[in-house]
């Protein structure tokens, strides 16, 4: 990844949080990398080295600042927008998949090589994907010292380290202090993740994001389309339920000025950094709302909106079969009716949406849908569960519709709402939505979805915000 030296100090002299994510400022003279938003002295610019990631900061031997907690920023949205190979392994280690199957397993997922994916991430990134993984180790330790109760050793193995002196040499080299110390009362500022008074059995964050956020948009079509039983939302909090790679969770969040405060109670403590991932993916909070924005409001009649309602995400997913499942079923059908047959699929009591495999098991009198909607879904979880459909965060997006549309009963309506709000491609369309047309519609633009489609082009990257904001004015 290319960084314009002139550009990057610019948003340092200005602490510019928008910024933060996209790259880290690293100082000689000092040798402590931080957020280009630290409240610092503007370093010198000879003493100054601009890094795209926090891993290759470590890597270049610098640790973290204890002030601006550059590990707590939000993460870059390049890797939500790029489809690419080095998009989509950024997307698998957050997601935790270095951290259980190792490099092999995110190689073998990808497609390539362990030497050449190692060669491409560090070409693009100045680290490797161990070094990734290390540093989102780091923070997922930092995390639990400073939230939980639980003893160093424990907290080394639950963040993914090898060995406690591996997790001991990490967060000294990482933090510039030893593990006992991150326990100590701190002075910190609002910007850390981190809450100050753990509670037993639970973990509290605090999810950074760049502003604006609208987040009455998001906890309003989240609510809209809550499933019984699975999930539940109000004017304030979104509540449910995660299925995770070592156990399960129940998250509670709720968006304030600044950052969304999580409430998550893991069965297993190792899934603590999947679990921040999803929640962060859900609610699109590394998104960049402003550049976003910006593109729309060039259009004349998406302006008056985007003025209007600043910082609208895309509610996206935390589980892409269960968003999968839940687009077939809300075919042609009301959202409260779809909701209803989605709640029957639940076994009761069990609060988390079925697996494939349970998906695959249920009797026929479960699926409350007419004959051929049921056997698209088992078609569906039949290819997930034998791993010919990936719908992952590192899946190809392009792959992934072509092969959810191969699938009986699946047209080009569902695959796009997969794609968007299941794999996370922030340029999807549906233009033949009746939602979409008559939002179009209310703001003078073209209904028909030809022209309309040709319309959204203009739109592109970002025609899924486009998309949320017609329904919106639907």
């Amino acid at each position: 990844m290319e960084l314009d030296f002139e550009r990057c100090y610019r948003a340092v002299d200005s602490r510019d949080g928008r910024f933060d994510g996209w790259f880290f400022t690293a100082v000689t003279s000092t040798g402590i990398y931080c957020r280009p938003s630290c409240p610092a002295v503007t370093p010198k610019p000879e003493n100054v080295r601009f890094h795209p990631t926090a891993a290759a900061a470590q890597r270049a031997g610098f640790r973290a600042c204890r002030r601006c907690r550059p590990d707590a920023a939000p993460g870059s949205p390049e890797w939500d927008v790029r489809a690419d190979v080095v998009g989509r392994a950024m997307r698998l280690i957050g997601d935790g998949v270095v951290d259980r199957d190792g490099v092999p397993g995110l190689a073998g997922r990808l497609g390539y090589t362990e030497r050449h994916l190692h060669r491409m991430l560090t070409a693009e990134l100045g680290a490797g994907p161990l070094a990734l993984a290390r540093a989102q180790r780091a923070q997922t330790a930092r995390i639990l010292i400073e939230t939980t109760d639980l003893g160093l050793a424990e907290i080394a193995f639950a963040a993914g380290f090898g060995s406690v002196r591996q997790f001991n040499d990490t967060i000294r080299e990482v933090f510039g202090s030893p593990p006992s110390a991150l326990r100590r009362p701190k002075r910190g500022p609002a910007a850390s993740e981190a809450s100050e008074a753990p509670e037993p059995g639970a973990i509290h964050l605090r999810l950074a994001y760049r502003p604006p956020l609208h987040a009455e948009s998001l906890l309003e079509f989240l609510a809209l389309r809550a499933v019984p039983g699975v999930e539940e939302a109000d004017a304030t909090t979104y509540r449910r339920a995660l299925r995770l790679p070592h156990g399960t969770a129940t998250v509670e969040l709720t968006p304030t000025p600044g950052y969304v405060a999580a409430l998550l109670r893991l069965s297993d403590v190792r899934d603590l950094a999947p679990a921040v991932a999803r929640c962060r993916r859900l609610l699109d909070l590394d998104a960049d709302p402003v550049a976003v924005d910006a593109a729309l409001a060039e259009d004349e009649a998406l302006a008056p909106q985007v003025a209007k309602e600043a910082g609208v995400r895309v509610p996206r997913s935390v589980d892409s079969f269960e968003m999968a499942v839940r687009a077939i079923v809300g075919q042609q059908v009301s959202g409260a009716a779809a909701r209803k047959v989605l709640s029957r699929l639940v076994p009761p009591g069990a609060q988390l949406f079925p697996s494939p495999e349970e998906v695959l098991a249920l009797p026929d009198e479960a699926f409350r849908m007419p004959a051929a909607r049921r056997a698209t879904i088992r078609a569906l979880a039949e290819a997930v569960a034998g791993g010919g459909l990936d719908l992952d965060p590192g899946a190809d997006r392009e792959e992934a519709v072509r092969g959810l549309t191969a699938l009986p009963g699946i047209g080009s309506w569902t695959a796009g709402y997969v794609a968007m709000r299941g794999v996370g491609d922030p340029d999807a369309f549906l233009p033949t939505d009746l939602g979409v047309r008559r939002g179009a519609k209310a703001l003078g633009l073209p209904d028909d979805p030809k022209a309309l489609d040709a319309h959204a082009a203009r739109w592109a990257p970002w025609r899924s915000y486009a998309l949320i904001r017609l329904w919106r004015n639907a």
